[in-house]
Order: C-alpha cells, then sequence, then structure tokens
C-alpha cells in the first residue's frame, strides 16, 4: 500500500468518526459549521457533564438507599411494637371478656323494673 493511500483512509476514518460525534454531541445551533477543535471541546464538555449527571445520580441513589435502610428499621421496630401491644391488647381483653371464661354476665335484680 502506499503512503498516500494510507493517510487518505485515515483521514476518511476519522472524517468518519468526526461526523458521528457531531450526531452525539449537542452543539450549539446558531454556528453552521464546527471546527474539528470546537466539536472536540464540545465533546469534552458534554462527556464532563454526564460523568457530572452519573456522580450526582449515584449519590442519590446511595442517599435514598441508606434512606429505605431506615425507613426499613423503622417499620420492623413498629411492627414489633405493635405485635407487643397487640399481646397486652389480648392479654388485658382475655381478662375482661366474660365469654371467654365461659362466665355470663350477671341478670338484673328482678326487684327493678322498666318503664
Amino acid at each position: 500500500r502506499s503512503v498516500c493511500g494510507v493517510i487518505s483512509c485515515r483521514r476518511a476514518h476519522l472524517r468518519l468518526c468526526l461526523e458521528r460525534l457531531k450526531g452525539t454531541v449537542p452543539l450549539r445551533p446558531a454556528a453552521g459549521r464546527h471546527t474539528t477543535l470546537s466539536l472536540l471541546t464540545r465533546a469534552k464538555l458534554h462527556i464532563k457533564k454526564l460523568e457530572d449527571s452519573d456522580r450526582k445520580a449515584v449519590h442519590q441513589i446511595e442517599q435514598l438507599q441508606r434512606e429505605q435502610r431506615h425507613l426499613k428499621r423503622q417499620l420492623e421496630k413498629l411492627g414489633v411494637e405493635r405485635m407487643r401491644m397487640d399481646s397486652v391488647g389480648s392479654a388485658v381483653s382475655s381478662e375482661h371478656s366474660d365469654s371467654d371464661r365461659g362466665e355470663t354476665p350477671p341478670k338484673p335484680c328482678s326487684g327493678w323494673s322498666r318503664t
């Protein structure tokens, strides 16, 4: 292969890559023609913006995961507390429940009449 053929092949590949980059990187609509330098500068800024956005998203995910763990612990604590309250409440209600012990409530006195 000749040196000129290799160089023109590389240039064609570079042009193709720059065209693909133009389609990927958000460009300013005001400028009609973009230089290679401006395109690469915009691409670099876009990459930094994406990395920053990614860092923020990861931070938010970690924060939400911490909050979720905290809320799960609170829910478990409330569940245990509710079970304890239910068991205390059922013990109290069974002590006061006559039907649970097979007893019948006292009958009204026969000397009293309702009018």
